[in-house]
């Protein structure tokens, strides 16, 4: 395999296909997964295909209420292509698939379903959290954990010729371990060689996106180039949302399509709808910040997909777009939340 150098990479986007004009991005869902497992390890097995999900208990797989293995696993590279083609007929044009280590990354599928969909596919790379990493994670360096990062993206992803274009979703959970804070600072040092954007899934706990930012700017990361995840699960006060805004981070609303208040991973919030995520992105737009937001659907259950009776990837361009529009969203604003922050984002520098 041959390295990309910095040089060859600056100014361009990296698809699992290989490096393109960012100008070719076109509209872009920020965070999804088309091949994953989320089913924390000790409990994975073989799980049947999900074809054999048992739809009679469809809200409680969406909803996370009941632990299902068949819908925390996807592993088929026809499904995934077929979820992909959809994004594609209704507008879409490129999907951030942030399958990492730990939830079982398929390269060689990505590159697969990217041929036969039509969508352009941008791979993140690192480790998710804690509970999910190889345990030989704990005794490997920082400078070791940060050159696989850079390898990804440069030279190739586990084990094959796919590189990544982006780093993360790097995974942090509550109580912050040290082992996801060495990941995240050996982030900061891969992104610093790369000129990569990174993007970080939180704790689920109101105060820890305000602790990566001070993490971050302790450990040199390009705030402007940092996307926070899954916002719409965590903040739920303007202060919070405003002070994280104000520190110039990109903020990302990504559970787009989870319309139920009820959140199985932390039943203590009140989940909110797609019409109050789109209020409180409003409230960004309306103070300035309207360059710092993406949106996108997170998707990780079979439940989830249209194939199994779900919203589906395209969810976004099927209902949110023409919801926001009729809440008074200009082109220019949408344009610039699924088109123009993506391709800045996904461009090295």
């Amino acid at each position: 395999m041959t390295r990309l150098t910095r040089d060859q990479m600056r100014g361009k986007a990296q698809t699992v296909l290989g490096l393109i004009d960012p100008a070719e991005l076109g509209s872009t869902l920020m965070h999804e997964h088309l091949i994953w497992n989320i089913t924390p390890p000790p409990q994975r097995s073989n799980p049947p295909p999900p074809s054999e999900l048992d739809l009679q208990q469809w809200w409680n797989l969406a909803t996370s209420e009941i632990k299902v293995e068949s819908n925390t696993t996807q592993l088929d590279v026809g499904v995934a292509t077929r979820a992909a083609a959809e994004v594609v007929q209704k507008g879409g044009r490129t999907i951030v698939e942030l399958t990492i280590g730990g939830l079982m990354p398929d390269p060689n599928g990505l590159a697969q379903v990217s041929r036969d969909s039509g969508a352009q596919i941008v791979m993140g790379s690192g480790h998710y959290v804690h509970d999910y990493q190889d345990p030989a994670n704990a005794n490997r360096s920082l400078e070791e954990l940060a050159q696989e990062m850079v390898d990804q993206i440069q030279l190739g992803a586990w084990g094959t010729d796919v590189r990544a274009g982006l780093l993360g979703e790097i995974g942090c959970q509550w109580p912050w371990t040290d082992l996801e804070k060495k990941m995240l600072h050996a982030a900061c040092l891969a992104q610093q060689e790369t000129g990569a954007a990174l993007t970080i899934h939180p704790a689920r706990h109101q105060d820890h996106p305000w602790m990566l930012v001070e993490f971050l700017r302790a450990h040199g990361a390009d705030l402007s180039r940092t996307i926070i995840d899954h916002i719409d699960r965590t903040i739920f006060d303007d202060d919070r949302l405003f002070r994280l805004a104000d520190a110039g981070v990109v903020l990302e609303w990504d559970l787009f399509g989870q319309e139920s208040c009820y959140y199985a991973p932390n039943i203590d919030i009140d989940m909110p709808n797609d019409a109050q995520r789109l209020r409180d992105i409003r409230k960004l737009i309306e103070r300035g910040h309207g360059d710092q937001i993406v949106i996108s659907q997170d998707i990780c259950h079979t439940a989830h997909m249209t194939e199994f009776g779900g919203w589906g990837y395209a969810h976004i361009y099927k209902k949110v777009l023409p919801l926001a529009r009729r809440r008074g969203f200009t082109e220019a604003e949408l344009n610039k939340i699924m088109v123009e922050t993506p391709r800045r984002l996904l461009t090295f520098i």
